[in-house]
């Protein structure tokens, strides 16, 4: 990277030193030069300058040096500007190399967001006195009076990620800015491309990392849920975004063509993607239960309590449950109901195989047992079932009673 940016730098020094002799020698001199000889000079050499710039900068992944490139040629171009040589081209250029500035940022910020969701416990920040308490809202802007009021040690609901990114988003917007300073460009224009960049890193870059950890494999269903979670602070956090690129740009919200920040369709759909995975995941663990089951479909008598392997089951969703009672209202419910939904249709298919030849009235009344039992638990899990109209909990299995 050094021996590129000394290379520019020679190279740019050079031919500023060729061109400020070439004007010495124009106004000190009679017939040596004349203007039009340094102006078809200029044209010739600049169109160069812009190529090879531009081949530079088409294949350079390090948004550091293209940052060092970018400054150089300002540099370079209001030298010669002070000359009188027009250099309006070598600004056009470098608005459309902040472009491909921006790419090498999102690509470096994509694996910033890597590492902050690889570290993270999603586990609720915990805090055990007032100092711990202000650091946190100090990195991130969170409001709660009911969390104030508790005293310590107490937990912020969201997990170590959410400061982290936010963070991050605001360090990749001075970055963007970085690039737009020294452009001749007007308050509005950055303050535009300020929004644009940021909408790329939420829309495109930080979406794609959230929901490719919550398609991960090892991610599990408490995760899950604290993903839900974030993502319901890290929304709530856009407008501060938005309020911290108006204090950059002093341009006010308020103008009729400032771009909005998108965060919130992306948080959104990571939320409804998370939720897709605690249905899946949930009907897949309810699936390693029930293939647990081991009914004697023979036997003369029933035990007279619920199976082993649905008690089992029972007592994970019980487990599960109370995670969920953090999400919110609706998404609880439905993943409760397809949870029982599931269960539903594998206990029914239970009854309706095909290498199922007889069933005594014993494993008749054993199976019905486990029924009730399943049918308790709905109603003592999820009480408020049996509020909502048009549902009741006790049918929300949907098989009949065997005793029938």
């Amino acid at each position: 990277m050094h021996e590129t940016v000394d290379g520019y730098r020679r190279y740019f020094t050079q031919i500023v030193g060729f061109f400020v002799v070439e004007d010495h020698i124009l106004h000190v001199t009679q017939g040596l030069v004349t203007r039009a000889y340094t102006d078809e000079l200029w044209n010739m050499a600049l169109s160069k300058i812009i190529a090879v710039l531009r081949a530079h900068s088409s294949y350079c992944t390090d948004p550091d040096l293209v940052l060092e490139l970018k400054n150089l040629t300002v540099i370079f171009a209001d030298t010669l500007q002070g000359y009188g040589f027009p250099v309006n081209r070598l600004f056009d250029l470098l608005f459309e190399i902040r472009d491909q500035y921006n790419e090498t940022l999102l690509k470096k910020w994509a694996g910033v967001f890597r590492d902050i969701f690889e570290e993270d416990n999603y586990s609720p920040i915990p805090v055990v006195n007032e100092e711990e308490y202000k650091i946190v809202i100090s990195k991130f802007p969170f409001q709660d009076p009911d969390l104030e009021k508790q005293s310590f040690p107490k937990k912020f609901p969201m997990s170590q990620s959410v400061p982290h990114i936010y963070i991050q988003v605001k360090e990749f917007i001075y970055a963007s800015l970085k690039f737009s300073e020294s452009l001749h460009r007007s308050s509005t224009e950055i303050d535009d491309m300020l929004r644009k960049s940021t909408n790329l890193l939420l829309t495109r870059t930080l979406s794609s990392c959230l929901l490719n950890l919550i398609r991960k494999p090892h991610i599990g269903l408490t995760e899950l849920v604290q993903i839900i979670i974030n993502t319901t602070h890290l929304e709530q956090a856009c407008k501060y975004l938005e309020d911290f690129i108006t204090n950059i740009t002093n341009i006010s919200q308020e103008t009729v063509h400032t771009t909005r920040l998108y965060g919130l369709s992306t948080f959104k759909d990571a939320r409804h993607a998370a939720e897709g995975e605690i249905y899946t995941k949930l009907n897949q663990k309810i699936d390693e239960f029930v293939q647990l089951a081991d009914y004697d479909w023979t036997m003369s008598e029933p035990d007279g309590r619920a199976s082993g392997y649905l008690m089992d089951l029972i007592n994970f969703l019980r487990s599960i449950f109370q995670v969920f009672t953090h999400l919110p209202g609706k998404v609880a419910q439905t993943a409760c109901m397809s949870a029982c939904q599931h269960l539903s249709t594998s206990l029914m298919q239970m009854l309706l195989d095909s290498e199922l030849k007889q069933i005594s009235m014993g494993a008749v009344q054993q199976f019905n047992l486990d029924v009730i039992q399943c049918e308790y638990e709905v109603l003592l899990c999820c009480p408020d079932w049996s509020q909502t109209p048009g549902l009741k909990s006790s049918s929300c299995l949907g098989i009949p009673k065997c005793w029938n």
